[in-house]
């Protein structure tokens, strides 16, 4: 936790004009975030900062847009702490942990389409996992212990019945993105059974939605591959119809399922993460939860909750399956509740029109 020393200060009060009281100062503890200036990444920078830490971001835009920190300085009130950088050079990761006294990792660099991912896999081998190398590398030579890792619930592959939980078998992938994000787990479970290191993998769901000030969201380079930013571009009128890929699944209404979180609920599981680790105080730990709702809902029943919560028709029509997609996942998160104390609380609907809000604030292409 943050250090505190109580310091002699003088103040100045209407009644009283010289007062002498103990000031209480607090160092905030350090925590870098690879992948900062990201969706999620942003969105757990402010309540890392909320929470009393001092993120320190590290991220190369290659996913990103540096208009994010703007937003989020605007949001906080004061800079924050960057660094422009290849999570997968050692000397970035070196230089930072000079300069800063690190106390933990948040590690989101990676690349994410599962699209993509079918399409180039050395990209996605080379760049997800060899940047979880790097890090790994750096954090024991310099002596950092903690880490959360950025995992997600495509490691279930397709899973025999939901919801998942922890001990559901992991299955083998139906992307490559998953399987990038299998083999970083079975990395950290063995580096934490030998190695004096701490870690926590957050297998998190399908994070949706934007900050409720509206500046900071997600903002996709180029066509989106997730289908909110596709709602809420083709709302804006950017697109011209939202593709559903696929409506012949063994679903009730055709379309794939899927847990949608709100992004500030699953930025606030990492903080929740973070002081476990910072509780348990353990070397040669390691552990796995599920973030998400709880709930499944459809790729259809998302559009239609977006036309009713933010009055509105968006052009849909359906298409072929897309290579990679799971037909039906969602978690069971009783075990994030039960230790780490975290429930999910904002809905869909809720997560649906701050994502419309964080849209109409972006300026038309």
């Amino acid at each position: 936790m943050p250090k505190c020393t109580y310091y002699t200060h003088s103040f100045v009060t209407a009644n009283m004009p010289f007062v002498t009281s103990p000031l209480l100062i607090c160092q905030a503890m350090k925590i870098l975030v690879t992948g900062g200036a990201g969706f999620i990444g942003s969105h757990t920078v402010v309540s890392l900062s909320e929470a009393g830490f001092t993120p320190v971001i590290l991220d190369n835009f290659s996913n990103s847009n540096p208009e994010v920190l703007a937003g989020l300085e605007a949001i906080l009130g004061y800079p924050v702490i960057f660094y422009e950088g290849d999570c997968n050079d050692s000397g970035i990761y070196s230089r930072i942990f000079t300069e800063h006294e690190i106390g933990s990792i948040i590690h989101f660099a990676a690349y994410k389409a599962v699209g993509e991912s079918m399409e180039q896999p050395l990209k996605y081998y080379r760049n997800n996992l060899g940047s979880l190398l790097a890090l790994l590398d750096s954090m024991q030579q310099h002596g950092a212990g903690n880490l959360i890792f950025s995992s997600s619930c495509t490691v279930y592959g397709e899973p025999d019945q939901v919801p998942v939980t922890e001990n559901t078998p992991v299955k083998p992938a139906s992307s490559v993105y998953g399987n990038t994000k299998q083999i970083g787990e079975e990395i950290l479970q063995d580096v934490a059974s030998s190695l004096p290191f701490s870690i926590i993998s957050l297998r998190y769901f399908n994070p949706v939605g934007a900050h409720p000030s509206g500046l900071i969201g997600e903002l996709p380079i180029g066509v989106p591959n997730n289908l909110v930013p596709f709602v809420t571009q083709t709302a804006a009128g950017i697109r011209e119809v939202i593709t559903i890929f696929g409506n012949d699944y063994p679903t009730p209404d055709g379309t794939c399922i899927r847990d949608y979180i709100h992004v500030m609920d699953l930025a606030e599981a990492h903080v929740a993460a973070l002081n476990h680790l910072l509780k348990v105080k353990r070397e040669k730990y390691y552990d796995v939860f599920n973030v998400g709702t709880g709930t499944g809902n459809s790729v259809l029943e998302v559009v239609n909750t977006f036309d009713q919560v933010n009055n509105m028709h968006v052009a849909h029509q359906f298409g072929p399956r897309r290579s990679g997609d799971v037909i039906a996942v969602w978690g069971n998160v009783d075990k994030s509740a039960e230790v780490l104390g975290w429930k999910a609380s904002r809905s869909l609907a809720q997560a649906l029109k701050d994502a419309w809000n964080w849209q109409n604030r972006l300026p038309k292409p």
